[in-house]
């Protein structure tokens, strides 16, 4: 008798009572949520308390028809007692009523608030112990296409209160539906993100939950609400950016959340403040490892070069990263069997050997790698590794570097590349050793001892427009090297088939760095005299009377010949 006097705290009471205190309450609630959007002082203030009234009635709405316990009917009570606190401040608002003045209305609406967050946490472990239980275990409809935002919303909240108090097979089911939502439409993206409290971080919080199925959903989501770049803040603000690259490491991991988890942190590293989040929380070592593993999808090791390559734009990361060993990881990837990956390693390389402070051994282990992506590469891959080779050159165009290059074998890889390679890798390499020769007398010799001129020859009357007019440039840049001139020179046809392609009748830049190449020639007396020989004389004619400079100067070295000095004088004086 004694212990049913004192009846403990958890003791089970009528189920009416608590169902009917609970509508009670639920009537209470929802005209004082309505009743705050028309307030005018302190607008901000009302909009917190309104969305924690709105998640409150969320949860008491859900609720079923549990056997009732003290505890509850004692939060109820609690509940309806700051819900009257809260409407008598909404009808001082509303007659702006300021009675003790505004500081302590202030500091009332700011009691209020905290009291809510108190009643909100007592519910979700009401929830969590099973005293109360969710009374639908499916999710509602997701309203249908120009629904109004009003419903949008309720519907986004509802689906928040089920992945915070349902179970894991309901939550599981919510956040499919939420995923669903989130690619259809980017208001429910603003919705979760900007109108939902705690929305957002309640997906975080679920990045590290004991169920696989759960994490997978979670990290879509986080995925999805990552593609917005309005939205992105709010997940860095949550605490994203730890649980993300915690799930990259926990060898239990699902590929496919490891793939999401990834993605995300990508698109939350476009924005560079976010580098030193994901270098902090040890982000560099996880995603070189995922890049240097051949367990990895193709998908992820994407992902995650994605997420190195922001990094590598904040120096102090990049001088980092080569620590832990980058560049050995991106040279594997640059030797890689896809091309996705040679293309991103390549990209990788490049940018941690273009740094002022990086050292000449890693610059030089850096080109030594790109040197043998033209082997064993894709088309695309060689011409990345070409840019990536001229690039890195003209970044430190020291005698030394360009020494490394040549010896390097460059120079016979890229000849062969221009006898039998892709348009667009024939292109590539004319571009390269056009500007690797312009840095170097020692390159420009080099290329004439590898074969170089009978091939620039052979390409300026090639089908490709372009690829004539790098190769005319190259030669001509070559010429200006007394031993490349002798062996141009030494093959009678290379003068005649330059002369013939001088057609005036042709429009193209071809024929500027040919007359170019003519202006350095003709300072040798047999070059004239062949070039007077050669029956297009008339070509150099026409191009000097259209002002092409470098011709008249090539007219010019001719007219010292005494026979040709009475034929040409018109042109001079005219």
């Amino acid at each position: 008798m004694a212990q049913e006097e004192d009846e403990p705290s958890g003791a089970v009471l009528d189920q009416p009572q608590e169902i009917s205190f609970r509508r009670a309450l639920l009537d209470r609630i929802s005209p004082l949520i309505s009743s705050t959007y028309t307030l005018r002082p302190f607008p901000s203030k009302w909009q917190v308390i309104r969305h924690k009234l709105e998640q409150l009635r969320s949860y008491l709405a859900a609720a079923g028809d549990s056997p009732s316990d003290s505890q509850l009917m004692e939060l109820l009570q609690s509940v309806t007692y700051t819900a009257a606190e809260a409407q008598a401040l909404a009808s001082r608002c509303a007659d702006e009523s300021y009675t003790g003045g505004k500081l302590l209305l202030r500091s009332n609406l700011d009691v209020v608030s905290a009291k809510l967050d108190f009643h909100l946490k007592r519910l979700e472990e009401f929830y969590a112990a099973g005293i109360l239980t969710l009374a639908r275990a499916i999710v509602v409809s997701r309203p249908p296409a120009g629904a109004s935002r009003e419903d949008m919303r309720f519907y986004v909240k509802d689906l928040v209160s089920r992945v915070k108090i349902g179970d894991s097979q309901l939550r599981l089911r919510a956040l499919g539906a939420l995923n669903e939502a989130l690619l259809e439409d980017e208001k429910y993206a603003r919705i979760l993100s900007m109108e939902v409290a705690n929305g957002v971080a309640s997906l975080v919080t679920l990045l590290e939950s004991e169920s696989r199925d759960v994490q997978e959903e979670a990290a879509r989501a986080v995925d999805s609400v990552a593609r917005f770049d309005s939205h992105k803040a709010a997940l860095v603000t949550a605490g994203a950016v730890a649980p993300l690259i915690r799930l990259l490491e926990k060898p239990g991991t699902s590929m496919e959340a490891k793939e999401r988890a990834a993605r995300a942190l990508k698109k939350l590293t476009e924005n560079s403040d976010n580098a030193w989040s994901v270098s902090a929380h040890g982000g560099v070592p996880t995603l070189l490892s995922i890049c240097s593993e051949e367990s990895g999808t193709s998908e992820l090791v994407h992902a995650a070069c994605g997420v190195l390559r922001s990094l590598s734009g904040v120096e102090e990361i990049k001088r980092y990263m080569v620590e832990k060993g980058a560049v050995v990881v991106f040279v594997k990837l640059a030797g890689a069997r896809e091309e996705a990956a040679q293309v991103q390693g390549i990209e990788l390389l490049l940018r941690v050997a273009c740094d002022d402070e990086q050292s000449t051994a890693v610059r030089e282990g850096v080109l030594r790698a790109l040197v043998r992506v033209l082997d064993t590469g894709s088309p695309k891959a060689k011409e990345m590794a070409l840019r990536a080779i001229e690039n890195l050159c003209a970044a430190s165009p020291s005698v030394a570097m360009l020494d490394h290059l040549v010896v390097s074998g460059f120079l016979d890889r890229a000849l062969l590349l221009l006898r039998g390679g892709e348009v667009c890798v024939q292109e590539a390499v004319l571009k390269a050793v056009s500007r690797l020769g312009g840095m170097s007398e020692v390159v420009k010799k080099a290329m004439g001892d590898s074969g170089f001129i009978p091939e620039l020859v052979r390409l300026l009357e090639v089908r490709s427009l372009q690829v004539r007019e790098m190769a005319a440039e190259t030669l001509a840049g070559m010429i200006s090297v007394h031993k490349n001139r002798k062996r141009f020179v030494k093959e009678e046809e290379n003068l005649n088939r330059l002369l013939r392609l001088l057609n005036p009748e042709e429009k193209s830049a071809t024929k500027k760095f040919l007359v170019a190449a003519l202006v350095i020639l003709t300072d040798s007396t047999s070059v004239r005299r062949r070039i007077a020989a050669s029956g297009y004389i008339n070509h150099l004619e026409k191009l000097a009377e259209t002002d092409v400079t470098d011709a008249k100067k090539v007219i010019k070295k001719l007219s010292s010949a005494n026979r040709f000095r009475s034929l040409l004088t018109g042109i001079w004086n005219s």
